[in-house]
């Protein structure tokens, strides 16, 4: 995997960047839909291709060893040909859904021990066995296994998860040294910035992580509670540390808002289940703002769902007939929202590289902010 930086903003640390895989070329800044069970939910292939305009997506680790399980991936040639998807594949640890398994999850040095959500059977993530179940996936980047940490935790539960991170980090990097892809085609390793909210953690982390030289890096453990501000300042300390020429990701964010300012401030990559699941329960994200499609005002407004959408759904269909979908509890209604909601965010991460390359990502950036958060 190779990244070319083409070009850095002059007033902000805003990146405009190329990311080469084996499975094709990404342009970054980048949002990627999520996959989890090797599939965005409602939407086919060809959606993403021609529709959402995705260049990436991304597949949990924890959900593909439980469902359908490797030996299945592995006979099928891994999640690419199991899927159908063409281009890149990003692959989570699974460390933040066992970690998310209060109560039938157990923590030690050697890994995770717990219990599947599916039919209670018990298991262990390791690092090494993370790594060697990425490897069975083939995805084009892997992430290396950590420790998720409750955005509450205090300082001593912090700084030791900090420690358990960094020691799986080095045995993760050990076994994907030691091994090799299975399908013909390179995997990169992403090592993960922790470190909560507390600034000393954060810059060992980074400094910790960017001694790797990996060909990427990731920041976790944000956008679990704490505020937008405190996530941003997180954000700009770990970004000062960590490569300017290896792709930045930051995982599991979020809103339109949250991609703007962490654009601003040098990250890479994102994904985030938002825009899949709060399309389903009727959120719709447009450049204008934020839309109810169960609220009564649209029940008689026939004009399209999205007039300035780049997805066929947003001028085909009405608001009316959306509203009308919703209410109805039409799986239609899930499918339109879905892809609506992925084009607008890929549409945005779209327009900022357009800027960053033209030198007024700033400005229209201050633009942006206000309108794609307000309610309409």
């Amino acid at each position: 995997m190779t990244f070319d930086l083409i070009k850095t903003d002059e007033k902000t640390s805003a990146r405009a960047g190329l990311i080469t895989t084996d499975h094709g070329q990404i342009e970054t800044p980048i949002f990627m839909p999520v996959g989890t069970v090797g599939s965005v939910k409602g939407l086919t292939v060809r959606d993403l291709h021609q529709e959402v305009g995705a260049q990436i997506i991304l597949g949990n680790t924890y959900h593909l060893y439980l469902r359908p399980g490797t030996s299945i991936l592995e006979k099928a040639g891994g999640l690419h040909k199991f899927n159908g998807w063409d281009g890149p594949i990003l692959t989570d640890s699974g460390g933040f859904q066992v970690f998310s398994l209060t109560g039938i999850r157990k923590l030690t040095e050697e890994g995770c021990t717990f219990q599947s959500h599916i039919d209670g059977s018990k298991h262990i993530f390791t690092p090494e066995k993370v790594i060697d179940i990425e490897r069975s996936i083939g995805a084009d980047i892997i992430m290396a296994l950590d420790e998720c940490p409750p955005g509450t935790s205090d300082y001593n539960y912090a700084k030791k998860s900090l420690g358990l991170t960094h020691r799986w980090l080095d045995r993760c990097i050990k076994q994907f040294n030691e091994t090799e892809p299975l399908y013909g085609h390179h995997q990169s390793l992403f090592p993960i910035v922790q470190g909560c909210t507390y600034k000393d953690l954060r810059t060992q982390s980074a400094e910790f992580v960017a001694s790797k030289d990996a060909d990427g890096n990731a920041i976790g453990g944000l956008a679990v509670g704490e505020p937008a501000e405190v996530m941003y300042e997180m954000i700009e300390l770990v970004n000062g540390i960590l490569p300017k020429d290896r792709p930045r990701y930051l995982m599991g964010v979020g809103t339109p808002v949250n991609l703007l300012e962490s654009i601003e401030r040098g990250v890479d990559m994102f994904d985030c289940v938002m825009p899949t699941r709060n399309g389903r329960n009727a959120m719709l994200f447009t450049s204008e703002g934020i839309m109810n499609m169960r609220n009564k005002k649209w029940e008689d407004d026939f004009s399209p769902i999205d007039p300035n959408g780049t997805a066929e759904v947003d001028t085909f269909y009405s608001r009316a007939y959306l509203h009308h979908l919703f209410k109805a509890q039409e799986l239609l209604a899930l499918e339109i929202a879905s892809i609506h909601n992925l084009a607008f965010y890929l549409w945005l991460v779209k327009e900022a590289r357009k800027h960053i390359l033209s030198g007024d990502f700033s400005s229209w950036k201050n633009q942006m902010v206000p309108r794609v958060s307000q309610r309409l």
